[in-house]
């Protein structure tokens, strides 16, 4: 049982990048992000105008946050911090309180998510240094899919691999497929337990989530973040042979590592941009190139729904959420086109409204656009650790 959020008892949220610190103080709405840390900082916030130089790492950033919120209200009230963890690996598959131990165990984690967990490390170090006599909690981007079936995380290799490496699927964007499932829930006015819900979640990171009977069943990112859909930057899944292929060509492990990340996704197949806006004004326009990258980002979707609905033996509804869910009416819209033999029947009209139900009356299988909120699930989540 999620617990519930009062003013009385605020939660922080604090959410580290490799250069970048968010933090969010719930339920007050309060946030800051403080960005390009270590350099020409940038920080924009929804509630004072700030300008700070000599922020050089993370409890720097930290601090400037924390003398900012502390105009609005008194630190001491904040009941807890809660830390968005990017891999947990198969230790922590529920919100943690943080003691030394447990930050051993994200340290060692870090192989599995070297971009990710080093970061967030440094958030919880600042916050546990500025913050020492308040809780603190880890909240894990993997937790939400610990309960993945073997059949869905075991990779075709060889068994030791796993058992002495922990090599398998993990997924991430955990908490927003809690949170959007959960509301789809409401929303229909069902049981989670009684549902079969495929969820979207499409930014410059996508990834998509089978959840059945309240658990993430099957979910299309691995190992690392870089599986699955096609991404902004990001490839997706890709055949490994190409990768043996580029090795043996001359290129470096981190090389590879920048061209799957950063070089590849919707910006390496359009050669343009990142940024959906930009392909479908360059699509509109007749670039080719464009228009594929378009194709290719929704027919990925569109095979998932498919996948997922045969892996749970059904499908009640389909779930858009994210910066590209949210806000893409003709994304929504090409992923859909030909899923009608599923049920899916989308209503033109309200796609382009601001609806949460865009199915037509008729549909048998809902379609729905839910905006999630990771930092209220983080929220609760922590809260739900302290009780």
């Amino acid at each position: 049982m999620m617990q519930t959020l009062s003013s009385e008892h605020p939660v922080l949220i604090v959410n580290a990048g490799s250069s970048s610190l968010k933090v969010k103080l719930l339920p007050q709405a309060l946030s800051l992000l403080v960005e390009r840390i270590g350099g020409d900082v940038n920080i924009k916030t929804n509630f004072a105008e700030l300008t700070a130089k000599g922020i050089d790492n993370h409890e720097s950033a930290f601090k400037v946050c924390l003398e900012a919120l502390a105009q609005e209200l008194p630190l001491e009230k904040i009941t807890a911090v809660g830390h968005r963890v990017v891999h947990g690996g198969e230790r922590f598959s529920q919100p943690t309180l943080i003691t030394t131990e447990v930050l051993a165990s994200i340290a060692e984690l870090s192989s599995l998510a070297p971009l990710h967990n080093p970061p967030n490390l440094e958030g919880i170090h600042a916050a546990r240094s500025l913050l020492s006599g308040i809780p603190q909690v880890a909240v894990f981007d993997t937790a939400f899919h610990s309960s993945l079936p073997p059949q869905a995380y075991l990779y075709g290799l060889p068994r030791a691999l796993y058992s002495q490496q922990g090599i398998r699927r993990y997924g991430f964007h955990g908490s927003s497929h809690d949170y959007v499932t959960r509301r789809a829930a409401e929303y229909l006015t069902r049981p989670r337990e009684d549902l079969k819900l495929v969820s979207l979640h499409l930014g410059n990171g996508a990834s998509a989530a089978a959840v059945s009977a309240g658990k993430s069943v099957d979910t299309s990112m691995g190992l690392t973040p870089v599986a699955g859909l096609l991404m902004g930057t990001r490839s997706g899944d890709v055949d490994p042979g190409i990768l043996l292929h580029l090795l043996r060509s001359g290129m470096t492990v981190n090389e590879l590592d920048t061209l799957l990340n950063k070089r590849s996704g919707l910006l390496g197949l359009s050669g343009i941009s990142n940024d959906m806006r930009d392909i479908w004004q360059a699509a509109a326009e007749g670039n080719g190139h464009a228009r594929e990258a378009l194709e290719v980002f929704c027919y990925r979707i569109r095979k998932i729904i498919g996948e997922y609905a045969a892996a749970m033996g059904g499908l009640d509804a389909v779930i858009f959420t994210a910066g590209i869910g949210e806000n893409d009416p003709e994304a929504r819209a090409l992923t859909l086109k030909g899923l009608e033999f599923l049920g899916l029947q989308l209503d033109p009209d309200k796609n382009n409204s601001r609806e949460i139900e865009i199915s037509k009356p008729e549909s048998r299988v809902k379609i729905l656009v839910i905006p999630t909120d990771e930092e209220r699930m983080i929220a609760e989540a922590t809260l739900q650790a302290m009780a």
